[in-house]
């Protein structure tokens, strides 16, 4: 019997390979994408991407790599840490740190040490996102030169870390010539497995394709078997084999040279019995490499087994020959998991615990014969198979720490457990590791919030309370009631506030902690707005960190009090607050605050009506926040902003792009949602019912799962309304607005009151509810408009509220139109048009009532607002009015706005890459417009439409 081979002949996917070459082309043609390739254990997903890699090596460049896992430990980012190494080995890493942006290289430094020391920085959540933003320019500037594929195996074994990138990287990457092929074993993704709602999410995205591999036919299979045997193999050993394999490629070669012998009751027996073909001393050596994990270094093993170089080669030959390993570099690696888990679970416990030990002292002896490129994990893993406490105490500890430096926090935590789980074996174990078990317990606990699990964070402060007493270490409770409200807070639990309150109680007056619990206390109550509390604490951690210098907590507050400021109409005081804050954050190096300052700012504009102050500083936030490497998290935000006052000046199309480039970058749920409101809104305008459902769905999910704030809540419950009435649902907008009022506290902040008083008469009058009215106009009584934009909302009510009482007030609607028209958005004033226009067709005044439906109809028209334009007609036919005005009211030769604004540019003579940076577009967009702007024009080239521009005076 010979060992089992692996077929030359490549059967049965023809139509899979189809699809990686299609996606390779839309790759190279500028369309990124990726496809996931699922299949069950030994279903032949390692052997397509290898066939497609052989048969695309003369165009793209191939970068492979593999997730890991070594016991229970899944290493952090090791495909890309293998991809790495292997660009390196291609490339040099002087070459790869020559493609990055100035000191770039040093991010990829937490994943090879080739790039020399990590860059510094204290704060481990930007950092981790500016090292996924390095992976991401890489990729990119890698494929500017030629397309890129890049494989990633095994990716159900993928940690928590890498993830995370693989998510961003597919949501982040455009107009490049990047395909990403990750194959996962479909039949591992449990309801639990954290990876089945990441291949979920995944398949949303845009240019994502996912295979799933079918099991091979029996004609597939009888190919199979015909390279494997050199020959046509006999019907009835194809039968055989097809009947015990059903088809599954890996066992397929496994029973190849015994179909007619005793099918072995598992995958386990049938790779075992290929294995007992070896020399017994091979079996042995397999034996002992297994321990190390699926792959293994030659000098790790060869200092392990004790043998010489010419000794080992000569036992691992038959294993290489016999397809049981592969030759990776300087590594070896079983040619498939089933493989190796097969062998190392065929050890005894002895050889278990014994073998891991070796493995243990010989990394320590010499760190570099870790193939993984994560030593302490490593060294940690052995010394706990081994069942030395002591030293997997340690090994773990060490190996905690270094997870947090590489921003893996799902790994940190992992380690952190493990330290847990030891300490009560462990004799002296704070003294070993230089850290009691509360201080494990409190950064276990920060772990667990930084790897998105509040609840375990939870029951690790539990424990850290239980272990500390209030009266002798008043400023460790404190800490760790901190840790607690913030946990809570992230959760949406109550009791945040308490917490804060107790651990400030705990605190002297003076003391610098005391300034790092008031900051959060008083950014929770003013984003709660419950302002009457939170300016004495702002103040107060304000003033503290005066007297001790700390430009940083200084920051904090002062951003907190603009806040503030604002909700009271103070926008002047806001301002100059925010001004301050920037300032004293910049003074202190504090890229966090500096950033929430700009942030804050655009949205202080926005509340004042400053709609295009609004939109240009949005723009320089989003710039800021990119190269402070915090696009997925205060850029976001800043995208929010922006979005909601382009959609206030009713450049709709441009507030989508906007949110279309933010959530590129993968956000969390929480700030996906701040998005999700302008894109609802829109989509309610524009009678998109499909679209607007499922948004107001997510929401509503969204709002559910978490403790929202006014600012997020309030927006929603006035969608809800919005929503109902553009179905035509009088009863559910009715129902929707005495849930707002009764539910949500009217006393909060003006400016998201006012829309939901506007919305909901708006039902009132739909339904002929008097009540409901009378109850709006209360606490319209008692609601102040600060600035032109409440002032619009009020004025709007009014006319609405005469509306409910079976009132046309022309002049409570014209001025409602004349606010709108001042702050120049067009959505509400053609909405005030239209109801001024009914008003003076009761007054018999059709002119002006044609006017302004004429331009209402305008305004709806340019926003794509169908249901306001059905109205609009409405009105008109019931008026017997005509509403066409001639070529007059058009765009000049139907350009859109912005197209208009493209065609400036492109008549400046900028290019499509240099008008999407100035307009913060895709490049691709851009090409769109200006593909669109040349058919309109009836121009042949770039120049000619400029010519034509200039000679119309379209740039103007």
């Amino acid at each position: 019997m010979r060992a089992r081979e692996v077929s030359p002949a490549f059967v049965g996917r023809q139509a899979e390979l189809s699809v990686l070459a299609d996606a390779l082309r839309r790759a190279t043609a500028g369309t990124p994408g990726a496809v996931l390739i699922g299949g069950e254990a030994g279903g032949g997903k390692t052997r397509l991407v290898g066939e497609f890699a052989d048969r695309i090596a003369g165009e793209a460049l191939i970068l492979t790599g593999a997730c890991l896992q070594l016991s229970t430990v899944g290493f952090p980012y090791a495909p890309f840490t293998a991809a790495l190494r292997q660009l390196v080995r291609e490339v040099g890493a002087a070459e790869i740190a020559a493609l990055m942006p100035h000191d770039g290289a040093r991010d990829l430094a937490r994943l090879l040490p080739e790039f020399g020391e990590p860059a510094a920085d204290p704060d481990p959540d930007s950092a981790r996102v500016r090292l996924f933003e390095q992976m991401l320019v890489l990729l990119e500037r890698l494929a500017e030169r030629r397309p890129l594929a890049l494989i990633i195996e095994d990716a159900h074994w993928a940690d928590r870390s890498t993830r995370d990138l693989l998510i961003f990287l597919l949501r982040s990457l455009r107009n490049s010539a990047v395909l990403l092929i990750i194959t996962f074993r479909s039949d591992e993704l449990h309801r639990s497995h954290p990876m089945r709602p990441v291949i979920a999410e995944l398949e949303r995205i845009e240019g994502v394709v996912r295979l799933d591999l079918p099991r091979l036919t029996r004609t597939e299979t009888a190919g199979q078997l015909a390279g494997i045997l050199g020959g046509e193999p006999d019907p009835r050993v194809v039968d055989a084999v097809y009947e015990r394999s059903s088809g599954i490629p890996l066992l397929v070669e496994a029973t190849a040279d015994s179909p007619n012998c005793g099918m072995p009751e598992s995958l386990r027996d049938l790779v075992l019995t290929g294995m007992r073909l070896l020399p017994e001393e091979a079996q042995d050596l397999l034996h002992l490499a297994a321990v190390a994990g699926v792959r293994f270094g030659h000098a790790l093993l060869a200092a392990v087994s004790g043998l010489d170089d010419a000794a080992m080669s000569s036992l691992l030959r038959p294993a290489v020959d016999g397809n049981i390993l592969v030759i990776d570099d300087q590594a070896y690696a079983f040619r498939h998991a089933l493989i190796w888990e097969a062998i190392h679970d065929e050890l005894l416990p002895g050889e278990h615990s014994r073998f891991h030990q070796r493995y243990a002292e010989a990394l320590e002896a010499d760190p570099s014969l870790s193939a993984g490129g994560r030593f302490a994990v490593e060294v940690a893993m052995h010394w706990h198979g081994a069942h030395d406490h002591e030293r997997a105490l340690q090994a773990a500890w060490q190996a905690a720490r270094e997870s947090e430096a590489a921003f893996a926090y799902a790994e940190q935590l992992q380690m952190l457990e493990r330290v847990l789980e030891l300490w009560d074996r462990v004799p002296d174990a704070a003294t070993r590791i230089g850290v009691d078990h509360v201080g494990v317990l409190r950064r276990a606990a920060q772990a667990a919030g930084a790897s998105g699990e509040p609840d375990r964070g939870l029951a690790f402060v539990r424990a850290a309370l239980a272990e500390v007493d209030e009266e002798h270490d008043p400023e460790q409770v404190a800490l760790i009631l901190r840790r607690r409200a913030r946990l809570k807070f992230d959760r949406g639990q109550a009791g945040a506030l308490d917490d804060l309150r107790r651990a400030v109680r705990l605190l002297p007056e003076d003391s610098p902690e005391r300034a790092a619990v008031l900051a959060p206390m008083g950014r929770i109550l003013v984003l709660l707005g419950d302002d009457d509390e939170a300016r004495p604490v702002i103040e107060e951690s304000l003033a503290l960190a005066d007297r001790v210098g700390d430009d940083c907590a200084a920051a904090d507050a002062l951003n907190n009090l603009a806040i503030a400021e604002a909700i009271h109409g103070r926008f002047a005081e806001a301002l100059a607050a925010l001004e301050q804050a920037a300032a004293r954050a910049a003074r202190a190096h504090d890229d966090d605050n500096q950033l929430r300052s700009h942030v804050n700012t655009v949205d202080v504009l926005f509340i004042m009506g400053e709609y295009e102050a609004a939109i240009a500083a949005g723009r320089q936030t989003l710039t800021l926040a990119e190269s402070l490497g915090q696009a997925r998290t205060k850029g976001v935000v800043a995208a929010h902003n922006t979005s909601d006052a382009q959609v206030a000046l009713g450049r709709w199309d441009e507030a989508l792009e906007t949110i279309e480039l933010a959530e590129k970058v993968s956000p969390s749920l929480g700030r996906l949602s701040q998005l999700l409101l302008c894109r609802a809104a829109i989509a309610i305008a524009r009678g998109h019912g499909d679209a607007a459902a499922t948004a107001m769905e997510t929401l509503t999910a969204l709002s559910a799962a978490d403790d929202p704030y006014p600012q997020q809540l309030l927006p929603i419950a006035r969608l809800s309304i919005e929503w109902r009435l553009a179905e035509g649902d009088g009863p559910g907008a009715v129902a929707a607005t005495v849930r707002a009022v009764t539910d949500h506290d009217m006393g909060r902040e003006a400016r998201y009151i006012w829309p939901i008083l506007v919305t909901g008469m708006r039902a009132c009058v739909m339904e002929g509810d008097r009540a409901l009215a009378d109850r709006l106009r209360a606490i319209a009584a008692a609601k102040p408009a600060y600035g032109p934009v409440m002032a619009a909302w009020r004025a709007t009510f009014d006319a609405e509220s005469a509306r409910a009482d079976g009132a046309a007030d022309r002049t409570a609607w014209e001025a409602a139109a004349t606010a709108w028209g001042e702050l120049g958005s067009p959505y509400p004033q053609a909405h005030a048009l239209l109801r001024t226009a009914e008003a003076a067709i009761a007054d018999g005044d059709r002119d002006a009532a044609t006017r302004m439906l004429c331009d209402a109809a305008d305004i709806a028209d340019r926003l794509k607002a169908r249901p306001l334009r059905a109205d609009i007609d409405q009105v008109a036919r019931r008026a017997r009015l005509r509403l066409d005005r001639g070529p007059g009211g058009q765009a000049p030769l139907g350009l859109t706005p912005r197209e208009q604004e493209v065609l400036r540019l492109l008549a400046e003579g900028l290019s499509n890459r240099e008008i999407a940076a100035k307009l913060f577009i895709s490049a691709k967009t851009a090409s769109v417009h200006v593909s669109n702007i040349l058919t309109k024009l009836d121009a042949s080239s770039r120049t000619e439409a400029a010519a034509t521009a200039h000679r119309l005076r379209l740039t103007g």
